[in-house]
């Protein structure tokens, strides 16, 4: 895989109350949430004005209209997490009603697929934890087929997957072959950026990260594009997590913007991939200041763009490129085969 320019790839945890549910209350993160329905707007306002292609990925919950429509779609194989609070069928379970401001977007999904240039992925139909305890292969390729099913119901096929809380499995990596999914986004490299469960997410690791979203600790994170298709399915990994606008730190914001300037610039010269991720509840709460940071993102990318040809793919993009080159390959082998039988 090959494109001859470096390549700015751009992927959002589409998942509402749903990917924060087991840490977070609607009552103190409801601006958030309720921010999401004018953030995707603007957001799609400036990928169109500057033709940035991302992946969303959406938890499969958001797609049905209401709690009635999700309740018959439950499947009967469920995760069965030791911590029992992480399962959403337990939540689902004990209300009464799910508010769709908080729960279901179908509108949101349908008003992103009609965007030229963006991917409907899969973050897991039900936000699905593949390093908690409990939790089976089984379990998750019935979770992956259930996410697959309602987007098959709207009109979509899934290509890609990014796993719920960075938790990439290395053991269910064949499934998602075997399930047609043919890429996902992995973690970055070091110690900082390792999958892990939740209990083994320590302080520590969370203040490095921090740190690093503002002065360089980690390197640009940026991936050789060979490297990344040499086995499917396919890894393109993150490169860096988008923090959101905050007021406490807005004076080191020129930093914030300089580290992925930077990291960006770097992929450009040296025609590798640069991988930048977030969550639209991100952009929930001050959506003026951060969008305006992502304004000064996607002006960076078009003076890329002319100086080097830097190129924006989302992740079923770089599938299309790496499968195609894949093929060219194969039938390139058997040409070279027929012609030596011939000479």
């Amino acid at each position: 895989m090959s494109p001859g320019h470096g390549v700015f790839t751009i992927s959002l945890d589409f998942e509402l109350y749903w990917g924060v549910r087991d840490k977070r209350t609607i009552e103190g993160y409801g601006e958030n949430l309720r921010g999401v329905r004018k953030a995707i707007p603007e957001m799609l306002r400036i990928f169109r004005a500057h033709d940035l292609h991302a992946t969303w990925a959406v938890v499969g919950f958001l797609f049905f209209r209401n709690a009635d429509e999700l309740r018959k779609a439950i499947p009967d194989l469920q995760p069965d997490y030791s911590r029992r609070t992480f399962s959403p069928y337990e939540y689902i379970a004990a209300a009464t009603e799910l508010d769709p401001a908080y729960h279901f977007a179908p509108d949101l999904i349908a008003l992103i697929a009609a965007t030229e240039g963006q991917e409907i992925a899969t973050h897991t139909f039900s936000h699905y934890y593949c390093l908690e305890g409990g939790q089976t292969r089984d379990q998750f390729e019935e979770d992956i087929r259930c996410a697959q099913a309602v987007a098959k119901a709207h009109g979509l096929t899934i290509k890609s997957l990014v796993f719920p809380r960075n938790q990439w499995n290395e053991e269910y990596l064949s499934s998602l072959a075997r399930l047609g999914l043919q890429c996902y986004r992995g973690n970055g490299v070091g110690r900082m950026h390792r999958a892990s469960n939740a209990a083994s997410q320590s302080r520590f690791t969370r203040a490095l990260r921090l740190i690093d979203a503002y002065v360089n600790l980690s390197g640009h994170n940026t991936y050789d594009l060979q490297e990344c298709v040499q086995q499917t399915p396919f890894n393109f990994p993150a490169s860096r997590f988008l923090r959101p606008y905050s007021e406490r730190v807005a004076f080191l914001d020129d930093l914030r913007l300089h580290r992925v300037k930077r990291s960006m610039t770097d992929a450009a010269v040296n025609r590798r991939l640069y991988h930048l991720w977030w969550h639209p509840h991100n952009f929930g709460a001050n959506l003026q200041q951060n969008i305006q940071f992502l304004q000064a993102i996607a002006d960076h990318y078009d003076e890329l763009e002319v100086k080097y040809g830097f190129s924006s793919l989302n992740m079923g993009g770089l599938c299309e490129i790496a499968t195609a080159g894949r093929r060219w390959q194969s039938t390139s082998t058997s040409l070279g085969y027929l012609f030596e039988r011939w000479k």
